[in-house]
């Protein structure tokens, strides 16, 4: 793959600022994000939701596209969205769990 090596750096940084609406916590933090490549021009970011009936579906497909489409590398976004496997709290980082108050 000839992709620079800070790419998915610089992408997860910047998926760093796509804010959960409703949880108010970082799509990052939250352990959304399962994988990311870079091929040609095109990024694919395979991700999950909290919930399989989420009605943020759609804005939160559009915020990643949003914060991708600005790094220089990046012409195209594709958003595979995953429900395996399931996500779960435990996925979540130290940080997002203090955030939302979880004790665990």
């Amino acid at each position: 793959m000839n992709e620079p090596v800070n790419l998915k750096d610089r992408m997860l940084e910047n998926l760093g600022q796509v804010i959960d609406p409703e949880l108010r916590c970082d799509i990052v933090n939250l352990g959304l994000i399962y994988g990311l490549a870079f091929e040609n021009g095109t990024a694919t970011v395979t991700m999950t939701l909290t919930t399989m009936g989420c009605p943020l579906m759609a804005v939160l497909e559009e915020m990643v596209k949003n914060a991708l489409l600005p790094i220089p590398e990046i012409d195209e976004v594709v958003v595979k969205l995953v429900w395996e496997p399931a996500w779960n709290i435990d996925r979540m980082s130290r940080y997002a769990r203090i955030a939302l108050g979880i004790h665990r």
